[in-house]
């Protein structure tokens, strides 16, 4: 009687949502609409910029969705300076640039690649992926936005996958935002929470 007068209190979604502690190894829920929301190994993300940095306010924001997305799992974000050599040409600088990145990657690590070539994936699809790479027993899930040049083409053969952000060219402080901001939001699809509409 008295579970029964609680669950008339609480929103629609909570009141039929089964109570499932929060924890670093696995991430449980009911179904949601969708049927997305599942079971998740919680593999760490880690997303490598090839950056100077953001501006102050970027940095910011960034971390506020990097603060939510270790409400679900491990996260990192790693800088990689781009032209370490301080080269004159751009494809000696890319080639320097992909050394320090495949330096951050393990052998055992899923990396996905952010590059306007890759192919389009909606905020379900990105659910998908994150499930996959869980259920896959990988160490780390890796995505990496490379600088002004792109990924040289030792990063490019080292990636699980290539993906775009948007048909448009973003800057790297946009692709970075917008990239946690969709980590985030696949995370709450497979907890089946009502952040995603």
């Amino acid at each position: 009687m008295i579970r029964a007068r609680l669950a008339t209190r609480l929103p629609a979604w909570q009141a039929t949502r089964k109570y499932v502690p929060r924890s670093r190894a696995f991430s449980c829920v009911a179904a949601d609409s969708k049927g997305l929301a599942r079971a998740v190994r919680a593999v760490k993300v880690k997303v490598i910029t090839v950056s100077k940095g953001n501006s102050q306010g970027t940095e910011i924001v960034a971390g506020e969705w990097g603060d939510k997305i270790k409400r679900y799992t491990q996260f990192e974000h790693l800088q990689v300076k781009p032209n370490p050599k301080k080269a004159g040409s751009p494809q000696v600088a890319v080639q320097a640039e992909g050394e320090k990145v495949l330096k951050a990657i393990a052998a055992q690590d899923y990396v996905v690649l952010l590059d306007e070539r890759g192919k389009s994936m909606t905020s379900e699809g990105m659910a998908k992926l994150i499930a996959k790479v869980g259920d896959n027993r990988v160490s780390n899930l890796v995505f990496s936005i490379g600088g002004p040049y792109g990924h040289s083409s030792e990063v490019r053969m080292r990636a699980d996958e290539m993906v775009k952000l948007s048909d448009m060219v973003l800057n790297h402080q946009i692709a970075h935002l917008v990239l946690v901001e969709q980590i985030y939001r696949a995370w709450t699809i497979l907890r089946g929470e009502p952040y995603h509409h």
